[in-house]
C-alpha cells in the first residue's frame, strides 16, 4: 500500500461543495503541484487556486493536509473542497491521477485506515453503516461505535476467555493430577456469566434490527378491508391502486415512510384467501413471506362486515407469528355501521380508524413501537457478521463445560480457543502470542 490513491469523497450530482480526497506518500507533493503551492500546514484550510497539468485553472478551492499518521488512513491525506457539480470535481481528480495517483477501489480509504491500525473492524462496519443509517437512534449507536464501545466490549470478553485459556493452558501439563473441585467451579460460573451476557447482547441486537435496516411493517388482511388505503393514506398519495373488486391488490408494494425519528418500509400485501386466480395465488405466498421477512405486522379488518373464516385465517397467522413479530391489529371503516364482533379478536386489542380518512392512529402505534427498540445505552451488534460470529462463541462456550467438568483440558482449551476466534473477528483477529503473554503475564518480575 505505498502507492497513492484518490477519489471524489462526496455523493455524485450537484452541490455546493466536492471533496476530492487523496492518501498516500505523495498526497503533499500532488497537492502542492496542482496548487502551485510551496508549503502547506498541516490541520489548516488554505484558500488556493487549482490548476491542471497545463497550468489551466480549475477552480478556486480550499486545501486542507492531514500529516500521517494523525489522519484517517494513518497516511499522509490531501482534501480538496472544491465547488460542486460534474465537472469541476473530476478535471481536478483527472489532474492528481496524471500526477502519479491512482483511483482508489471501493472502501479502500476504510481499508487502509484498518491495516495501518487506525480502526478495527467494528468501527469500520459502524462507518459504512452510519452513511446508510434509517434513523436517528442507529446515527447513535453507529457514532458510539465508531469511537470504539464494541471494541471495548469485545475487548473485556476477549481479556475474560484468554485468561482462563491461559490457566488451562499451563495446567494441561499436570493433567494427572485433578484439579480442585471449587476451581472448576469458579471457571463454570465465569463461563456461565459470559454466555448469558453475550446471549443477553445477541437476543437485544436481533429485537433492535429494524434501527440498523429500517423496520420493516406488513400491512396484511383479507381481500377489501381496504390495506391499499391505508398504504394510501400513510405515503400521503395515491401509490396503491383502491377498489372493490376483492383481489385488485396481486402482489406486494413497497414503499418507505418516515414515523418520527424512523425510517421505515410499508408493504402492502396480497388479501390472503384460498383463490383459484394462478396469479392471485402467488401474490398471497409472497403476502405470507412479507410477513416472515417484517419486524411489525398490522392485521386489518372490515367494520362494517361480520367476522368470517378469512378473517380467522389472519387470527391463525397473528398467532402463529405472535411470539417473533410485535402486532397491531386495526378495525377499520370504523364510520361505517359496525357488524364485526370484537370478541372476536380474542386477546387483541384492535384501533379503530377509517383509512379513507386519517391514519394517525396507527402511525402513533407505529412510533410508539419503534421508540421502545432504542436503549442506547445498551450493547448491539451491527451486522449479520457480528451476529454469527456471537452465536459461535456462545455455542463454543457451551460445548466447553462437559469436557471442562471431566477435566479433558484439551478438548476443554479447543473449544475456548474457537470461541476466542469467533469473538475475536469482530474487531481484530486472534493471534496465539496473546494467550502466551496471558499465561506469562502473572510471573514475577525477572522470572
Amino acid at each position: 500500500m505505498n502507492d497513492t490513491i484518490a477519489a471524489i469523497a462526496t455523493a455524485h450530482g450537484i452541490g455546493s461543495i466536492s471533496i476530492i480526497r487523496i492518501s498516500g506518500d505523495d498526497a503533499l507533493s500532488i497537492a502542492k503541484r496542482v496548487s502551485r503551492l510551496d508549503s502547506l500546514q498541516p490541520r489548516h484550510a488554505t484558500l488556493t487556486s487549482i490548476f491542471d497539468s497545463d497550468d489551466d485553472l480549475l477552480d478556486e478551492a480550499i486545501v486542507i493536509y492531514f500529516e500521517g499518521p494523525r489522519s484517517f488512513t494513518a497516511e499522509d491525506i490531501i482534501e480538496i473542497q472544491c465547488h460542486g457539480g460534474h465537472i469541476v470535481a473530476q478535471e481536478i481528480l483527472k489532474a492528481t491521477l496524471r500526477l502519479g495517483a491512482r483511483l482508489a477501489d471501493p472502501g479502500e480509504f476504510s481499508k487502509r485506515a484498518f491495516f495501518n491500525g487506525r480502526i478495527d473492524l467494528s468501527e469500520a462496519e459502524a462507518i459504512a453503516q452510519l452513511i446508510e443509517a434509517k434513523s436517528e437512534d442507529a446515527a447513535k449507536i453507529l457514532a458510539k461505535q465508531m469511537k470504539g464501545s464494541l471494541r471495548g466490549y469485545v475487548e473485556d470478553v476477549r481479556d475474560q476467555l484468554l485468561e482462563i485459556v491461559a490457566y488451562s493452558e499451563v495446567t494441561i501439563d499436570y493433567a494427572e493430577e485433578d484439579l480442585p473441585q471449587d476451581l472448576i467451579d469458579q471457571i463454570t460460573v465465569r463461563l456461565e456469566r459470559l454466555s448469558e451476557s453475550l446471549s443477553r447482547t445477541l437476543q437485544a441486537s436481533r429485537s433492535r434490527a429494524g434501527l440498523m435496516q429500517g423496520f420493516k411493517v406488513a400491512i396484511i388482511g383479507k381481500p377489501n378491508v381496504g390495506k391499499s388505503s391505508l398504504l394510501n393514506a400513510m405515503l400521503n398519495f395515491d401509490r396503491a391502486i383502491v377498489s372493490d373488486i376483492a383481489g385488485t391488490t396481486r402482489d406486494t408494494i413497497e414503499e418507505q415512510i418516515r414515523v418520527g425519528t424512523h425510517l421505515i418500509r410499508m408493504v402492502d400485501t396480497a388479501g390472503i384467501r384460498e383463490s383459484g386466480d394462478e396469479i392471485e395465488r402467488i401474490g398471497i405466498e409472497r403476502s405470507i413471506e412479507a410477513i416472515e421477512e417484517s419486524d411489525i405486522v398490522v392485521a386489518l379488518f372490515d367494520a362494517s362486515r361480520a367476522e368470517d373464516s378469512e378473517d380467522s385465517r389472519i387470527l391463525e397467522l397473528l398467532e402463529k407469528y405472535g411470539d417473533e413479530k410485535e402486532i397491531i391489529t386495526v378495525l377499520n371503516k370504523c364510520d361505517l355501521q359496525q357488524r364485526f364482533d370484537d370478541s372476536f379478536m380474542q386477546h387483541h386489542t384492535p384501533l379503530s380508524l377509517n383509512s379513507k380518512e386519517s391514519a394517525s392512529a396507527l402511525i402513533e402505534a407505529l412510533q410508539k413501537i419503534m421508540d421502545s427498540k432504542d436503549h442506547s445505552d445498551e450493547m448491539m451488534l451491527i451486522s449479520t457478521r457480528q451476529i454469527h460470529a456471537v452465536e459461535s462463541a456462545v455455542q463454543e462456550l457451551s460445548d466447553a463445560v462437559i469436557p471442562l467438568s471431566d477435566q479433558e483440558l484439551e478438548i476443554f482449551s479447543f473449544h475456548m480457543n474457537e470461541a476466542i476466534h469467533a469473538i475475536a473477528s469482530i474487531t481484530r483477529p486472534y493471534e496465539h502470542d496473546e494467550m502466551l503473554d496471558k499465561m506469562f503475564g502473572s510471573f514475577c518480575l525477572g522470572k
